[in-house]
């Protein structure tokens, strides 16, 4: 289990930088024989992606929402993440193609969703929290004296794609 760290972290990453969201939005909870055979695609892709360094998973949490289980991913390109989306010869391409035949099924009872974002910038706070989120996924940094406060980190733009080494003034 990991430790909490003690302080104010933030994170720093250099290059491109990705967030990915996917989740399962479940519209029938009494009907588990539609839905749950789902639950057992996402683990395989993510043991996949995260066995092979050159995939661009730089890390992910897995969360519980209001409709069901969602997914943070972060990856290291856009192009790693849709090069993975779409191969035939890795675990996201069947998955989806068993998703759409059991969503023709009863459409209504699971349904699919994600949002994919590129980060230009980016600013995160963790005070006394175990390791988690973008610094988890990229690089765990002390806040340095200089970006105490939100607007300071955010606008110095260092903590994703800047050369300076946030922490170290």
């Amino acid at each position: 289990m990991s430790k909490v760290i003690d302080g104010r972290m933030t994170h720093r990453h250099e290059g491109e930088l990705v967030v990915f969201h996917i989740g399962m939005q479940i519209n029938r909870w009494w009907r588990p024989d539609l839905w749950m055979p789902l639950m057992g695609d996402m683990p395989r892709m993510l043991r996949e992606l995260s066995v092979d360094p050159d995939s661009g998973l730089l890390g992910f949490e897995i969360l519980l929402g209001s409709g069901g289980p969602y997914l943070v991913q972060y990856w290291s390109s856009i192009d790693k993440l849709y090069a993975y989306a779409s191969n035939p010869a890795q675990e996201h391409r069947p998955a989806w193609t068993r998703f759409n035949k059991r969503a023709r099924k009863a459409s209504d009872a699971v349904g699919i969703w994600h949002e994919t974002f590129l980060v230009e910038r980016a600013e995160t706070i963790y005070v006394s929290t175990k390791p988690m989120g973008l610094p988890k996924a990229t690089e765990l940094v002390p806040v340095g004296r200089r970006h105490d406060r939100a607007p300071e980190r955010f606008a110095d733009g260092r903590t994703v794609a800047g050369s300076g080494a946030l922490g170290q003034e």
